[in-house]
């Protein structure tokens, strides 16, 4: 029922101590977790081929998967900022995500995406390869859009829903 913590080749993660892990997750590889995140039942962080770096307070919702890419002009691995909320079943792969950005439920990030700060990406949006997005962007649709800019009442919530699951986790005993 613990979580798995696996080396690959010469690559061991690096977890914070105050970072919280629930139950039947997998963190392989160079992967760095700071503080205060959380990486919820049934993630799996797979860094086998490149990094992964999730910044300070950032949560990684049940069943999500992180994947890298192999190296190729300094692109492949994944870069999720500091308090983002990756929502339930969502596929991040070989992208970067700024700083306080909600990453709607069953969201696919594929490689090269690059998402600006203070983001929502709709639930179920699909991030083509290589697109970028510019901060306080609402994203959504299959392929994704830019939609319009958030309103200041938006920028707050994501910075909430970060606040909440830092709380939140440390309420369960695991």
């Amino acid at each position: 029922m613990n979580s798995l913590i696996l080396p690959f080749q010469d690559k061991t993660p690096h977890i914070h101590p105050q970072a919280i892990l629930f139950p039947q997750t997998a963190i392989i590889g160079d992967v760095k977790i700071a503080k205060d995140c959380s990486i919820w039942f049934g993630s799996v962080i797979r860094a086998d081929l490149n990094s992964i770096s999730i910044d300070e307070g950032s949560n990684i919702q049940e069943l999500s998967n992180l994947h890298v890419d192999h190296p190729h002009d300094g692109a492949g691995n994944v870069k999720i900022g500091k308090n983002v909320t990756v929502g339930h079943r969502c596929i991040i792969h070989a992208c970067e995500i700024g700083d306080e950005v909600l990453v709607g439920m069953g969201s696919i990030v594929m490689d090269g995406a690059v998402i600006g700060s203070q983001s929502i990406i709709g639930a179920n949006s699909l991030i083509t390869k290589n697109k970028t997005f510019p901060p306080r962007s609402l994203i959504m649709g299959n392929p994704a859009k830019l939609v319009r800019e958030l309103s200041e009442e938006e920028v707050r919530f994501i910075g909430k829903s970060a606040k909440h699951y830092i709380t939140l986790s440390k309420e369960y005993k695991i």
